[in-house]
């Protein structure tokens, strides 16, 4: 009777331990239940469900961002780009103010979708960028005091001093040609210092300086220089799997809003000039 009792037992034991691993062993794939949310690998997906998009820019450069001085609401010929690119995608737009020398770090982190302010294609963006279609095309201006008879072209830059944004392809411009740059913020601060001839030049967007100089007509700067060719303007975006979706939508966006002539007249309105064609 013993015996038998031992050997129930040890079949009772071996079955329980056979429960216990069919329980904790192999399991099939779980599904997700109905109604959850699993980690978007799509950009746009994510941006869609989330309802907004986030735009970085300085609005601080006007006419590409400021504000306006009666709302104090961000203004300006990027920003109404960034405001029609979020209608066509269909989300709402959050607008992050920064410094020109963070934008493309907070866009390489993630922190902003997209960063909508004026940039132009070069060679070096665009090994770490895609580039979304051209929205705009503008030439670099080299910009004196008006008395200023020393610097004539670009090649007059050799020895002299400027003072451009942080960072920038106007920085780097004036340094190809031999001139040591300084760095600022805004391009009020620098058309400051060359007011007060604490530098020779500046260099910045020449519809910029228009723009400026229709605020301000009595300060005594020119533009002594302009590039022959004109930059392209457009919108630099995170490469890989994940963002291809977002390239797409905002190139579409683009064409959209370029052929029904929204970005011409947001043009004309800021620049008082057409910038979407070269």
């Amino acid at each position: 009777m013993k015996a038998l009792k031992k050997i129930i037992a040890v079949i009772l034991v071996g079955i329980m331990a056979l429960t216990l691993l069919a329980g904790c062993g192999a399991k099939s794939p779980e599904t997700p239940s109905e109604g959850s949310s699993q980690p978007s690998a799509d950009r746009l997906a994510a941006i869609r469900e989330a309802g907004k998009i986030i735009v970085a820019l300085e609005g601080n450069w006007a006419p590409w961002s400021y504000h306006d001085p009666e709302t104090d609401a961000v203004v300006g010929f990027d920003a109404d780009v960034g405001r029609a690119i979020a209608e066509k995608l269909g989300v709402e737009i959050e607008i992050i103010e920064a410094p020109w020398e963070s934008l493309f770090a907070g866009l390489d982190s993630g922190r902003y979708d997209l960063v909508i302010n004026g940039v132009e294609i070069t060679d070096e963006r665009s090994e770490k960028y895609e580039f979304s279609v051209p929205y705009g095309y503008i030439h670099t201006a080299l910009i004196v005091r008006s008395d200023n008879e020393e610097i004539k072209t670009f090649d007059d830059l050799k020895g002299k001093s400027t003072v451009n944004s942080l960072g920038s392809t106007y920085m780097e411009l004036a340094e190809s040609y031999g001139a040591s740059a300084a760095g600022v913020s805004t391009l009020a601060e620098t058309l400051t210092q060359v007011v007060q001839g604490r530098v020779d030049a500046t260099l910045n967007a020449d519809v910029s300086f228009y723009d400026y100089m229709n605020q301000q007509p009595d300060a005594p700067l020119k533009i002594a220089a302009l590039t022959e060719d004109a930059s392209s303007v457009a919108i630099p975006m995170r490469m890989g799997d994940e963002y291809a979706s977002l390239r797409e939508a905002v190139n579409q966006a683009i064409s959209e809003l370029l052929a029904d002539g929204t970005i011409a007249k947001l043009s004309n309105q800021y620049f008082g000039s057409d910038i979407s064609v070269k």
